[in-house]
């Protein structure tokens, strides 16, 4: 079965940013910081995995994406992204189209939503997915044959280790974020459950519907504070049903895809190297992209 990667750019673009110094710049004094680890991170993971299908997916906007619309504090506990960031974003997507790759963005949606998006069309079509990401959000999206790929802790889950690794299986991801709520993106979640709690229940019942259709059944598992857990979930059910519409990766938003497209080309290596040399950069990065390019179709 062919494989196509996934890319959940952001963080690897925010990783380089907070992690190598911002005195980094080009020429004209633009700090190049995020670029630079970007394009080491991206042109390692084309050497190494040598993938022939691939796309790889940002985030535009912290405040302007559906889930604002239904939460507007949704993600409100976030900074801004600083300008000398921001302005990588865009260089970022440049080096991807720069060394053959589809990249995506919306105003709409969320890297998340577009990874998922891509994942089922290109299920539709016979692939598999790497999805490469730290993020255990998008472990809702793997499926059989599927991989989640922690590309800087070098480990990697196919369906059966996610619940080993994050509580629950896949398809119960967004029902256990619902539960425990997710202070990284400000989203509530019901009062006194914990991951523990949340993965027992998710254990027990295949989903928040198949849990809140049997709440009378909750008094009988073997949790801590069993017999007060049912109330409370009730008490709490709106807020659960809320916070599902938000953990909840929406895979079938408008994009235009199609398999051909996230089949990756050859490095254009003459406008790669003027890029790279407004950016300042040295040889290392050039090299590497020749290696990239002997192996591109």
């Amino acid at each position: 079965m062919p494989v196509v990667h996934l890319v959940d750019a952001s963080f690897f673009v925010f990783r380089a940013y907070y992690s190598i110094p911002p005195e980094m710049a080009d020429g004209e004094g633009r700090p190049v910081n995020a670029l630079y680890g970007f394009a080491r991170f991206l042109s390692d993971l084309m050497e190494r995995a040598r993938p022939e299908y691939i796309a790889v997916a940002f985030d535009e906007s912290l405040a302007g994406s559906f889930r604002n619309r239904i939460y507007p504090a949704y993600k409100a506990n976030r900074e801004p992204a600083p300008p000398g960031l921001k302005e990588q974003f865009g260089r970022c997507r440049e080096l991807c189209r720069l060394l053959g790759l589809a990249e995506f963005g919306s105003q709409e949606y969320e890297a998340d939503d577009i990874i998922g998006t891509l994942a089922k069309r290109m299920r539709a079509a016979g692939f598999s997915s790497t999805v490469v990401t730290r993020d255990k959000d998008l472990a809702q999206l793997i499926a059989l044959g599927d991989e989640f790929w922690d590309y800087m802790a070098e480990e990697r889950f196919g369906y059966a280790e996610i619940a080993p690794r994050f509580g629950v299986y896949p398809e119960r991801m967004a029902d256990y974020l619902a539960l425990t709520g997710d202070a990284v993106d400000n989203i509530p979640g019901v009062p006194g459950v914990g991951k523990k709690t949340a993965a027992a229940l998710l254990a027990r019942f295949e989903s928040l519907d198949d849990l809140y259709a049997n709440l009378h059944l909750v008094a009988t598992l073997p949790i801590r504070g069993a017999a007060t857990l049912g109330a409370r979930l009730e008490a709490h059910r709106a807020v659960a049903y809320l916070a599902r519409e938000l953990t909840r990766i929406a895979c079938d938003m408008p994009l235009a895809a199609e398999p051909a497209r996230l089949r990756r080309s050859a490095p254009d290596l003459a406008l790669l190297g003027e890029f790279y040399d407004r950016a300042g950069f040295g040889p290392m990065l050039r090299q590497q992209a020749e290696r990239i390019a002997r192996t591109a179709a």
